[in-house]
């Protein structure tokens, strides 16, 4: 748990943590109130005026986090599991990517940048830091998306406040703890508690830039209260990534790359497939070795030895995937295999391929965020790039196929922020990585999203007095 001095002075009041492989609560939260952020965000920024004037110190104690974190490997996958659902093998590589993304950002340090025109003047840019960040996480990858919008904001000299979903809180707090014994006092602080304890911290005026990864209405909700102080804001607002296959494409040598990349962590990932297109040729083939997968997957509890695919993450999103679904099937589409929660305790659904989806179904159009993929045929590259880019989606997307030439040229034409030819959802930690349309505002990764925590301040000099 974090350590009492990075906390608000809380309440007193807590709330339940489910386990949704039982969909009983195993432990308790702080229900912290939205009043107590006033102190939070005080000390986070006293604690600012020392932490963005020394980049060196930063680097170390960074350093150090990255190193502490990884000792408390073992302890954060269990608890990570526990509360989220996903298979411990992916918790561990989780963190292991958590820790890695400290490492990245701990290299990256404000540099001057002079200005070259044909004035007498020499002029030079200084980056500065913003002050106190506000990070909105979510349930389904907690650690690895907290350290997407720690990382970068410490490195740049700004201080963090952190808010995890109330569906995933315990991890988070542990990570803050396990983070605090490399950092100084007060300069990342771990707030957990429901609605409207979001919405303050978005809304703070002491908080100078908000990071949000969630939904499109609660990202135009956070974008609205970040106005009220004009606090810089960058929101991740998921995807409805398509993915491409082209004529020539091998299916049974990509098929397991693609059903993984659609279901891993339950299919609950921004940049998962969440539709497939298939020439009308390969249909059958396509969706009968997709199918064959999702039957043979072992689906099971995180901690359960063996399991590949955990369950969905939560009551509510486990309601949405069921109606998402439903309305498919009650479209004309057919459950190749799955099509229904699984009858055993928590929250549990049955990997499942739809054919025969009606294009305009919400599984199609909207993100279904669970294990479901819809698989529809097409008859020309064109009609396919058409029905990938009719979305109002646009994180992702992935074109396969054995010439990568015309691989490559297809995904030139997709309407998102990163394309891939013959895998999907890779990212490097040196990339950008941004949507297009509703599925977001702003930059995180890489150099890019390291500048987003930064301001620029310009300082022009004579060369004579």
């Amino acid at each position: 748990m974090t350590r009492p001095r990075r906390a608000a002075a809380g309440s007193g009041e807590r709330f339940a943590v489910l386990d949704p492989a039982t969909g009983e609560a195993f432990d308790e939260a702080p229900d912290q109130r939205p009043e107590e952020l006033d102190a939070v965000v005080d000390r986070a920024h006293e604690a600012w005026r020392g932490w963005r004037t020394d980049s060196v110190r930063r680097t170390t104690a960074l350093t150090a986090a990255a190193d502490a974190v990884e000792a408390a490997g073992a302890d954060l996958a269990r608890l990570l599991t526990r509360e989220q659902g996903k298979p411990l093998s992916e918790s561990y590589a989780e963190i292991a990517r958590t820790a890695a993304r400290l490492r990245y950002f701990a290299e990256l340090a404000p540099r001057v940048q002079p200005i070259t025109d044909e004035r007498p003047v020499r002029s030079e840019i200084r980056w500065r830091p913003l002050g106190p960040v506000a990070a909105i996480v979510p349930w389904n990858f907690p650690l690895q998306l907290a350290s997407a919008k720690i990382a970068p904001a410490l490195a740049a000299g700004n201080t963090v406040v952190v808010k995890p979903s109330p569906f995933t809180p315990l991890a988070t707090r542990l990570l803050g703890s396990v983070m605090s014994t490399a950092l100084p006092e007060d300069v990342l602080t771990i707030v957990t508690g429901r609605e409207p304890l979001g919405a303050r911290i978005a809304s703070h005026p002491g908080i100078r830039h908000v990071t949000f990864t969630g939904s499109v209405p609660t990202g135009r909700a956070v974008a609205r209260s970040a106005a009220a102080s004009l606090a810089r804001v960058t929101l991740e607002l998921g995807g409805n990534d398509a993915a491409i296959l082209l004529d020539d494409v091998d299916v049974e040598r990509i098929a397991d790359r693609l059903f993984w990349a659609a279901f891993r962590n339950c299919g609950q990932v921004c940049m998962a497939v969440k539709r497939v297109y298939a020439p009308a040729r390969l249909y059958a083939d396509v969706v009968e070795a997709l199918a064959h997968r999702a039957k043979t997957t072992v689906v099971g509890a995180g901690l359960a030895p063996g399991s590949q695919l955990g369950p969905v993450s939560n009551a509510p999103q486990l309601a949405r995937v069921e109606r998402r679904t439903a309305q498919a099937l009650a479209d004309g589409a057919r459950a190749v295999t799955g099509g229904s929660q699984l009858d055993r305790p928590g929250y549990f659904f049955a990997p499942t391929i739809l054919a025969d989806v009606p294009p305009d179904s919400p599984v199609v159009t909207e993100e279904q965020f669970g294990p479901v993929l819809p698989v529809l045929p097409y008859r020309s590259v064109d009609e396919a790039v058409e029905a990938a880019n009719g979305t109002r989606f646009g994180l992702g997307g992935s074109v396969w196929g054995t010439d990568l030439d015309a691989a490559e040229a297809v995904a030139g034409r997709l309407e998102c922020g990163t394309a891939w030819i013959n895998h999907h959802a890779e990212l490097s930690l040196a990339q950008p990585f941004a949507g297009i349309k509703d599925s977001g505002v702003g930059v995180a990764g890489g150099p890019w999203g390291f500048h987003g925590n930064l301001r620029p301040f310009v300082v022009h000099r004579p060369e004579k007095a």
